[in-house]
């Protein structure tokens, strides 16, 4: 397992040159105190013999001083290196270490599991693909496992492995590691974890770390280390949404103007046309210039310097995008933040607001709530504390340009900087891209004037008139996939059969309801919402909904989920290849998105996040229409939605 290879010895400039291309993967450490973070890592470290022989002297000889194994030797010692951590057999602050393997090259942070040290954990957590929570399998489930998965979430790392650790201790039983992983699963539905992985494992012991464990043939998956090398992220970046923000114009003589930074995100190449925001002045790339000489292309995250073919004025702090495909550009933005300073965050207070390369100073102007992490429940606050989380308004001074940062982490985080002491007090996530000071209806609270009515016919009188139970079946895929096809198809046969079904489809929607509405990634979410308030009203009155809309973010669709009702929520992903989708076009929509007419068309110009979980996956490319009927009512009838 461990990393060996002979061209270090014969070659050292072609190691060098194969080691520089591997992959790297970030990863960290987490969960609640105790669980065997440090331990982790260390057993990690050490079975990949990545340990030198004086750090292995040093460890035995510490082992027998600090460690908690009575002695023996006691991994959690190579990444435990504060005094006050070996004194008190706890991590205090985020510590890094660094190894690879023959397939990849990976920093680990192991973050702390004290409650008081949850500013450290989401420091370590920013930069990472991927967490492992640790879960003691003695008790299960804690509060802390619950606090820091909600972090994860919140920083939108997309793949979570479970370790659920010291099997040893609770003899290796199936039947401990299956209650602890459904006690997770059902804890975290009411989270954004996309990929989710469990592993049970010996921490102390090395059980399933690199090589199965002996003591638990009923585990059939993959270790550890098979996961870590294999999880594939190449797709978390986003090569989609060019954002370059400028880090230095170098000017070194008469002849050279560059503009120096890294990219954020996207791609670029030679004779492309940029725009420089906020002055919104375009021209085109000239040249790509790195150490190494020039490039056609580069990508994230290479750092590079741009030049231009014309003389506009570009200075730090300025960013450059596509014409097409620009960032929301504005002096106000929602977004949740984790307070890092004793001094609690004061609403009003001017701070300095630092994204990317952008500085400008500003304030939290309305404290929306504050989130417990330990229950996820909002709560009215007029101010946070060290370590707590909450919904804010930031308004500036000025406007930048910033994306929402589950799309694009480069230009959707902040830090908040105290003006006096130049000390940073917290850190931001940028929530959506709507304009200025407009909320997130999804989040907003009804009137409190307002009560909720309640009709005198009965959910169970409405499904013995109709025979049904109520249910909304959302079709999603690519535009082109067939979902509004597929959903009048359903809706006939359907209705042919004796049932109360309507489709909702989003164009129609577009037309009346949501007309006011844009393609924007915030206008597109406020459109599902709106369209989930309908549908919950049409299954509130017994019938089946078919609603046929693109909904190409995985988050947006969770939350049409909770207001609907995920017990009556029901996904269908239409999963037709892009150049069939483009075959089957008759209006011209891919043609304009390549053109950038129509601007964020998912699939050309913005992602399409597919389902992680559908209820049923539809090959439309291949099944035709009636075979696509038959199988979601084969659905329907399996949950009891619609009999035959």
């Amino acid at each position: 397992m461990s990393h060996k290879s002979e061209l270090i010895a014969s070659d050292i400039n072609a190691y060098l040159k194969e080691h520089e291309r591997k992959e790297m993967l970030r990863f960290l450490t987490c969960g609640s105190v105790d669980d065997g973070k440090s331990t982790l890592i260390g057993r990690l470290l050490y079975d990949s013999k990545m340990v030198y022989e004086d750090q292995l002297a040093a460890l035995e000889v510490d082992s027998k001083r600090f460690g908690t194994t009575g002695g023996d030797f006691d991994p959690a010692l190579l990444t435990d290196g504060l005094k006050a951590e070996r004194e008190q057999g706890i991590t205090i602050d985020v510590a890094y270490r660094y190894f690879s393997t023959a397939k990849r090259k990976f920093i680990i942070a192991d973050c702390p599991g004290h409650e008081q040290y949850t500013r450290n954990m989401a420091t370590g957590a920013s930069t990472c693909d991927l967490a492992i929570i640790l879960i003691d399998a003695r008790h299960g489930v804690m509060t802390q496992t619950k606090r820091h998965s909600f972090i994860v979430s919140l920083l939108g790392i997309k793949h979570v492995l479970v370790a659920i650790n010291k099997m040893d201790l609770v003899d290796y039983s199936s039947e401990v590691y299956e209650k602890i992983k459904q006690e997770y699963r059902d804890f975290a539905t009411r989270l954004e974890l996309i990929d989710q992985h469990f592993i049970p494992i010996s921490a102390l012991k090395g059980d399933n770390l690199i090589e199965h464990s002996g003591k638990m043939p009923w585990y059939e998956g993959s270790t550890l280390m098979h996961h870590l090398e294999n999880v594939h992220i190449a797709s978390d970046r986003n090569l989609i949404d060019f954002r370059f923000p400028v880090q230095l114009v170098n000017r070194p003589n008469l002849d050279f103007r560059g503009f120096c930074g890294t990219i954020a995100s996207g791609r670029i190449k030679k004779g492309e046309v940029v725009m420089a925001l906020p002055s919104r002045k375009t021209s085109r790339v000239k040249s790509i210039v790195t150490f190494d000489g020039e490039l056609e292309e580069a990508f994230t995250p290479q750092s590079v310097t741009l030049t231009l073919t014309d003389e506009i004025d570009v200075s730090r702090g300025d960013m450059l995008v596509r014409p097409d495909n620009v960032p929301q550009v504005a002096d106000a933005f929602e977004s949740t933040i984790v307070w890092m300073t004793d001094e609690p965050l004061t609403p009003g207070k001017q701070y300095w607001f630092k994204q990317g390369t952008k500085t400008a100073a500003g304030s939290i102007s309305n404290l929306r709530y504050r989130i417990d992490v330990n229950t996820l429940h909002r709560e009215d606050a007029p101010a946070l504390a060290l370590n707590e989380i909450g919904r804010c308004l930031v308004r500036l001074n000025q406007p930048i340009a910033f994306d929402d940062y589950r799309r694009n982490k480069g230009t959707g985080a902040f830090i908040i900087i105290d003006r006096l002491t130049n000390v940073t007090v917290g850190a931001g996530m940028i929530l959506n891209r709507a304009a200025a000071g407009k909320d997130d209806l999804w989040d907003a609270k009804a009137d409190a004037n307002l009560q909720a009515e309640r009709s005198e016919v009965t959910a169970a009188e409405r499904a013995g008139r109709f025979g049904q139970q109520p249910a909304t079946i959302l079709l999603t895929g690519l535009a082109g996939a067939g979902k509004t096809t597929l959903a009048y198809a359903l809706e006939r046969k359907l209705f042919d059969m004796g049932r109360a079904v309507c489709v909702l489809d989003g164009q129609n929607m577009r037309r009346g309801i949501s007309r006011d509405l844009g393609f924007t990634v915030a206008d597109r979410s406020e459109n599902l919402r709106r369209s989930a308030e309908a549908a919950k009203l049409l299954n509130d009155a017994g019938l089946i909904c078919l609603a046929a809309f693109l909904a190409p973010e995985e988050s947006v669709r969770q939350k049409a989920a909770d207001v609907i009702g995920r017990e009556r929520f029901v996904v269908v992903h239409l999963d037709a290849p892009v150049d069939v989708c483009r075959a089957r076009d008759q209006e011209g929509l891919y043609s304009k998105a390549d053109s950038g007419e129509i601007a964020n068309f998912p699939g050309v110009s913005a992602p399409y996040e597919t389902p992680p979980k559908p209820d049923l996956l539809l090959d439309t490319a291949k099944l035709p229409v009636e075979e696509c009927v038959s199988q979601v009512l084969a659905l329907l009838a399996e949950r009891k939605i619609a009999g035959s």
